[in-house]
């Protein structure tokens, strides 16, 4: 008797796991190349390699190493933005949202070095693979314009404002900030105070 032929309960059930099976393990092993050798370096096959599987099944998954580094950007961001959502829960309050938010980025970067860095490679040298993608940051500055216009209307925010351009501007600071605040050495306490300082000073009534 075939495998098809068998009843439902005696048929081998393996084959249908390994395609999610081998679509994680190329992830992570995508994760930890694009951290270490950054997009340009970083060949599918060295992906499939540190996978343990062959090349070809790299192909099954992705068509190309652009749309797999777009999967690990998709990723990192649904998992940071859950890992936020954890931290401010239903917080509405402008300070006490914006201190939390910045707490929590931090403590994300720290807790996958290199991860945030990796996933913000300039949209540039991956679009010039294919049809642009909206950049990390650009993304991120919409959250954040989001986040801004719900505290607005507990009228903690100035009127008038176009929180997409709002969220846009906190996003550029925090990466300048923190690229900076690393170069120079200064401690996260102080930039988190400052920064979570300014943002609200700049958006309260």
């Amino acid at each position: 008797m075939s495998q098809t032929d068998a009843p439902a309960d005696q048929q081998d059930t393996r084959a249908p796991r390994r395609k999610p099976e081998s679509l994680a393990k190329l992830k992570k092993s995508a994760r930890k190349l694009f951290v270490e050798r950054g997009y340009h370096a970083t060949r599918p096959q060295d992906i499939a390699r540190d996978a343990g599987l062959g090349h070809g099944t790299f192909y099954l998954h992705f068509p190309d190493k652009r749309a797999c580094f777009l999967s690990f950007v998709d990723d990192a961001r649904e998992e940071l933005d859950s890992y936020l959502r954890e931290r401010v829960g239903d917080r509405r309050d402008l300070e006490s949202t914006i201190a939390i938010t910045l707490s929590g980025i931090f403590d994300y970067a720290q807790g996958n070095p290199g991860v945030l860095n990796a996933a913000m490679t300039d949209e540039a040298v991956i679009d010039a693979e294919g049809a642009p993608a909206p950049p990390l940051l650009h993304r991120w500055g919409s959250d954040w314009g989001k986040m801004i216009a719900e505290t607005a209307q507990s009228r903690e925010v100035i009127d008038g404002y176009d929180y997409e351009i709002v969220g846009q501007a906190i996003v550029g600071a925090l990466h300048q900030v923190a690229s900076e605040g690393f170069r120079s050495g200064r401690s996260r306490e102080k930039l988190e105070k400052n920064l979570t300082r300014f943002i609200v000073r700049a958006l309260k009534p």
